[in-house]
């Protein structure tokens, strides 16, 4: 007996239209506030876990420094960047994504990159990943995609059915997926891996011109990957082993290093670039937006308490200075709100006072009192509103980033979904890896994709397909599943597919 259909609601009864795109202003955003259903759901996604972090719940820190070595502010006013040989303090997390605290240094998952620059203008942070792209390009589907790759909620085990659904409902992952599933998926360490801020962002310089940019922070060591086959055994030999190998590299005076190198874009050339330069599925050719170098960092020194620093340090994309700001990226717009909602929630309302997060560089002064764990004097006996008479600071005009345009019909804009979102992934299969790196690749795949439902194997085989017919054909062959189906199902348009592989 078929199982009756139930409409989806908000946590209150009302029933939803849409789960999977946000309300934008227009196609390409930005995301609306008034989209009570996007909140409600980031809102409660981030209270899950009590204390551990929803997602880089294991990591490890140092700190160090930047260094500029490259003019860039014809792009920025930003004053951390203003001259070469200017030096900014950093603390860095590295981490895994969906892992729990417990978890294994080597599993196959992407690994967080977040830096906090302590500038004399306020506290900047590039929160990244190992990687420039990213599974889905919309907020409204990050609760759904974590859960996917934690535990099933009957169970409790790692569960390959809920994994392979969403991703091959999701036809926009593929490209994230090829590079998870590469040996990129599984880095030897932290120190040899890179950093990108995958998230394109907004620089602005003194004159009011604008920019959008992407960061990559180039590792200076040489990238270095472990096999599944290493890092399978590695998990049994030390779980630990990235953690292991920063703390010690440091402590032995071997300080790693990574080059900051940024692409840059006009607002006229995004208009019409031939990817959406705020789809956070794709990047930027370099082909197109050579990279311009800008400095260097350096992590000198581990920290003297893990739970003062690493465990309580806080990121947030949302944590700007003067010269840089945020673009209408969808996945960027949710997190500008998720994080910070999520370390007040999981450090406390007055988090940004813990050493490890409070500016360095510069007074704090705000209007923000009370509240738990509140360590200083709480703003003394001076006002705690504006306007006032009472010498309170004062808001600056000058430092206000430059206008954008921003219009578009109020709704839940989809993507328009097509080739553009294999072409990416089919181009680092075909002209980027070599035949031994498309051999692991596959290899990797076929291992876990194996343990998924038949109906499944084929859609996300045929997604694959999509991407370079080789691709395809090989995951097949290594699944054991029919080519032929596989070909006829990527024909399809995703709906087709979906229902082809229900029956």
């Amino acid at each position: 007996m078929a199982k009756q259909k139930k409409t989806l609601t908000t946590g209150f009864g009302m029933p939803v239209d849409n789960d999977l795109n946000s309300s934008t202003a227009g196609p390409k955003g930005p995301v609306l506030v008034q989209d009570v259903h996007l909140i409600e759901k980031l809102a409660h996604f981030d209270r899950e876990r009590i204390p551990e972090r929803v997602v880089h719940a294991k990591g490890a820190g140092a700190h160090g420094y930047f260094e500029v070595t490259n003019d860039v502010s014809a792009y920025t006013r930003a004053k951390f960047l203003s001259k070469v040989g200017k030096k900014t303090d950093v603390f860095v997390r590295f981490s895994t994504v969906g892992g729990e605290k417990g978890s294994a240094d080597s599993e196959r998952d992407p690994r967080g990159f977040a830096i906090k620059f302590y500038t004399e203008e306020g506290n900047y942070d590039m929160v990244g990943n190992n990687t420039p792209v990213f599974f889905i390009r919309d907020p409204l589907k990050f609760p759904d995609f974590i859960h996917t790759q934690k535990r099933n909620p009957a169970t409790n085990l790692k569960d390959p059915d809920m994994f392979w659904d969403f991703l091959s409902l999701t036809p926009e992952s593929i490209h994230q997926v090829t590079i998870l599933f590469s040996n990129r998926g599984t880095p030897k360490d932290y120190r040899h891996m890179n950093g990108y801020s995958s998230h394109t962002y907004m620089w602005y310089n003194a004159k009011g011109e604008y920019f959008w940019v992407q960061l990559h922070f180039k590792t200076e060591q040489g990238i270095q990957n472990f096999t599944g086959e290493e890092a399978d055994r590695m998990r049994g030999v030390d779980p630990d082993c990235a953690t292991r190998d920063l703390h010690e590299a440091i402590a032995r005076g071997e300080f790693p290093s990574w080059k900051l190198e940024v692409q840059i874009m006009t607002p006229e050339q995004a208009k019409n670039y031939r990817f959406d330069p705020f789809d956070i599925t794709k990047v930027w050719p370099h082909a197109d937006f050579p990279p311009i170098t800008v400095g260097r960092m350096v992590l000198n020194r581990n920290p003297e308490n893990y739970f003062a620093e690493v465990e309580q340090a806080a990121f947030s994309p949302g944590n700007f200075v003067p010269g840089i700001g945020p673009s209408p990226d969808k996945m960027l717009q949710g997190r500008l709100f998720s994080y910070h909602d999520t370390h007040r929630h999981r450090l406390g309302t007055n988090y940004h006072l813990l050493p490890i997060n409070a500016p360095k560089a510069c007074p704090m002064n705000s209007y923000q009192r009370d509240g738990a764990m509140r360590p200083d004097n709480n703003g003394g006996d001076g006002p705690n509103y504006w306007p006032n008479t009472f010498g309170g600071a004062e808001p600056d005009p000058k430092l206000a980033p430059p206008p954008i345009d921003v219009s578009g019909m109020a709704a839940r804009h989809a993507y328009q979904l097509g080739d553009v979102d294999f072409v990416q992934a089919g181009d680092l299969y075909r002209k980027v890896m070599s035949p031994t790196e498309r051999k692991h690749l596959v290899k990797n795949i076929v291992s876990h994709l194996k343990n998924a439902q038949k109906r499944l194997q084929f859609r996300q085989t045929a997604i694959f397909y999509k991407a370079d017919s080789d691709y395809g054909q090989r995951v097949a062959e290594g699944l054991g599943i029919d080519l032929q189906q596989v070909k006829k199902l990527a024909a399809m348009s995703q709906e087709d597919r979906v229902k082809a592989t229900l029956k």
